[in-house]
Formats: structure tokens, sequence, C-alpha cells
């Protein structure tokens, strides 16, 4: 009897290297990890949702598509959140099933709306209902029965540190009740289970968690018992399958401690690049209204860190011929490499979209930036339409790292970049990433 080279990915979101090897003593299942693990590289941007696409597919945001949590349409200037339809290649689901081989996943980001693959998911962030989050669209009627939710409410969490952790508490068993569902049978090849809590904890109570003496903290270790529990869970059914077999650990970005959020919006209307029409809208919706962007603009921003030149090529109210957008382009990242913050410097580099990203422009037009700024540790920065102030706290508490990103590989592999994780996948299925 054939056996089958099950592959098992765990996925923890945000989690650090630092933090994990520091946190290890109070967390015994995460320090069982610690002997193989090592650190990747996010793509960047450093956001769930360029990084998890890059592993469900093995490629770049170049390849992929997916360059932030939100699009901005280039004629109508409304902004959208990205999901599962702007993916532009095939995904490791959909290559090992044409192989005839079944893949499962549970809450892996950016994979609403569910489409059909050899297989079973439950999609993650952002997946706003259960019905199309799910295949075969039987599952959302079990997982219902179930009480699994999607997501904790961290709007509302933002400000109640309590109804945060009774969320992540409720996320998290969740997950685990969806593990209990689609791993048993073993009907499988590769299973992605991803655990996002980590992530949102750590936006919002990151010094609760590093620091002993906060008054949060002891709750907050609390949680990620919990958290380490549901991982012992997840070993042990590992470690129970027939070999041959092989364990993937990774997050996605890692974290630290935030300085301030840096808004790059009202730094280019301050420059006096960005010209914003009157607000139409107010509250919590204001801070999304792109289509405020006028049409003496030169320039935008997208979060976290992406800027694009008005260009009248690619925006219908462009107002720069190619001529000048060049030279501006490189005006802009000389300052911006200036930026600093009560002395300190703010950006670590800032790259040139071209060169991040070759050959997307001609692939995704108005979709690829023309600057890609990655930020020092602890600057997050941010592209709101309705900032009054360049630099700012505005309830978060940690911010995202390009490096510092954990990964453990039951084979000892070291992957540099998350894709090239989804790389090792295909590799250990004999299957190749779409030329």
């Amino acid at each position: 009897m054939l056996t089958r080279p099950r592959l098992a990915v765990l996925g923890l979101d945000g989690l650090p290297l630092s933090l994990a090897r520091e946190l290890a003593p109070r967390l015994p299942n995460l320090a069982g990890l610690l002997d193989k693990a090592g650190s990747i590289e996010a793509e960047l941007p450093e956001l769930s949702p360029v990084n998890w696409t890059s592993l469900a597919t093995g490629e770049g945001p170049e390849i992929h598509g997916v360059f932030g949590f939100t699009r901005l349409d280039p004629r109508s200037y409304e902004l959208s959140l990205t999901d599962a339809t702007h993916v532009s290649c095939p995904t490791l689901f959909d290559l090992l099933g044409e192989r005839g081989l079944v893949s499962r996943v549970i809450n892996l980001p950016n994979t609403f709306p569910a489409r059909p693959l050899r297989g079973m998911l439950v999609a993650g962030f952002v997946a706003p209902d259960l019905e199309r989050a799910v295949f075969p669209p039987f599952l959302a009627g079990q997982l219902a029965r179930l009480g699994y939710r999607l997501e904790a409410d961290t709007t509302r969490g933002a400000k109640d540190p309590a109804y945060l952790l009774a969320g992540l508490r409720a996320t998290l068993a969740s997950r685990r009740a969806a593990l209990d569902l689609l791993w048993p049978d073993l009907a499988w090849d590769l299973f992605v289970f991803v655990l996002t809590e980590t992530d949102r904890l750590f936006h919002f109570l990151w010094s609760a968690v590093t620091e002993k003496d906060h008054p949060l903290h002891r709750d907050c270790l609390e949680l990620l018992e919990e958290w380490d529990r549901c991982i012992g869970t997840f070993l042990e059914r590992f470690a129970d399958l027939p070999g041959p077999k092989r364990l993937l650990v990774l997050a996605d970005h890692g974290f630290t401690k935030l300085v301030t959020e840096v808004d790059l919006n009202r730094w280019l209307v301050e420059a006096g690049l960005l010209r914003l029409l009157p607000p139409q809208k107010h509250g919590a919706d204001a801070e999304w209204e792109a289509a405020r962007i006028a049409p003496q603009s030169a320039a935008l921003a997208l979060d976290p860190g992406r800027i694009w030149l008005h260009d009248q090529r690619r925006f219908g109210r462009g107002r720069l011929s190619g001529q000048e957008a060049r030279p501006l382009a490189e005006q802009l990242r000389d300052a911006l490499l200036g930026l600093t913050f009560q002395g300190e410097r703010v950006m670590e580099q800032v790259f040139f979209g071209r060169d991040l990203y070759p050959g997307a422009a001609e692939r995704f037009g108005a979709a690829v930036p023309d600057l890609v700024c990655l930020a020092r540790p602890g600057f997050d920065l941010k592209a709101k339409f309705d900032r009054d102030s360049v630099f700012g706290r505005f309830g978060r508490d940690g911010a995202h790292t390009a490096g510092d990103a954990f990964f453990h590989d039951s084979h000892k592999a070291r992957p540099q970049r998350v894709r090239d994780v989804g790389r090792l996948i295909l590799e250990h299925f004999g299957t190749a990433a779409c030329p």
C-alpha cells in the first residue's frame, strides 16, 4: 500500500522569532519548535494578504497581483478591500489538485470568497460571512452548528481589552473546532492551519504581552497559553501521522512595539503634493475616502507605505506626464529617506516599484505602486484621508516588521522569504510553480 507524503503547515500570524524565544518558558509547545527555528523575511509590504498569498502561490506580488489590503479604482477613485478574486495566478491548491492531491485549509487570509479546490477550505480574514467563506458549501452548516466565529471584533476590542481577549478566545476555540472537523479522516495530502490571534493581540496589547508589570500581562499570557495548547493539539496530531511527513511552521511577518504611526497622505498634503476635496463621509468611513483625491494632486498613498504618482496615463484625474513623473519619484524617495521623528530616521528603505516588482506594471497597471516604503522597526506607515497630523498614536500598540518572522521546518530547510516557503511545499510534492 502506497503511503502519502503528507505535509502540514502551521501558520502563526505575526509571531516574531525573538518573542517566541522570550515566551518559551511559558509556552512549552512553541518552545519545542525552537531547536529547528529560524527567521524569514516578509514580502513587501509586510502585510498579511500579501504574504499569505505569497505562501499560497509560491510567488511574489509581481506575479500574484496582491500589493496590500486595499485597491484603488484608477477611474472612480473608490477604495476596496483585496480578496481572493484579485489573485492572478494558480495557488498551491490548484496546482496540487491538478495532480489529484488533496488540500485542506483553515483560516488562511485572503482566500475569501472561497473558490472550488480539490479538498476543503475555510477562508480567513477578510471573510465577512461564513456561507461564502467555505468550500464545499456544506461546511458552512457544520461550522455554524459548532458556533464557528470568523473574526474577533477588533474595532470594539481596540477600546475594550477584556472584550478583545474574549473575542480572541472565541476565535481560537473556533479554529480548534475546525481542526477537529477536517483533520481526523486523513483524506488529504496538504493541511494548512493558520492562527491569526497573535496578530490581533500584538496590534493592540503588545506592551501587555512583553512587560511583566503591565496590568493586563497575566490576561495576555493566559490567552497565549490557550494558543499554545492549540499548537500542541496540532503538533500531537502531526506526530501521530504515519510517515513520510513534513511540518512547516511560519509567520507572515514579525512584530515590535509601536513608536508612532506615520501618515504618508498627510505628509504629502503638507508637502503640497496631495490635494483633497471636501469630505463627504464622516466617522470611521472618513479615513477611507480616497474619492477626495483632487485633480491637482501630484501623488497619493495607500496603506501601509505605497505611493503612486498621479500620472495621467494611469489615473482618470491624473495630471502628471511621464516626463514629470520619473524625476518626482526620485525626489520623493530622497525626501522620505530624510524623514525623521524626534531625531530618529523613519525609513529603512524606499524602493521603486519597478525594481521591487519587476514586470508587474505591464501585468497589473495602476495596481502597482511607484514607491514602496519599508519603515524602521516601530514606525507604522499609514495612508488615511482624514488625518490632520503626520505622526500620532491611534489605539494601536504594536507594529509589523519585515524581518524576524518565525520559521520552522522539520526537514531543516532555510528559505529566505515567504514565497520560498510556498515553493518548498510544491517541491515536497514534486510540483513546480507556474512559469
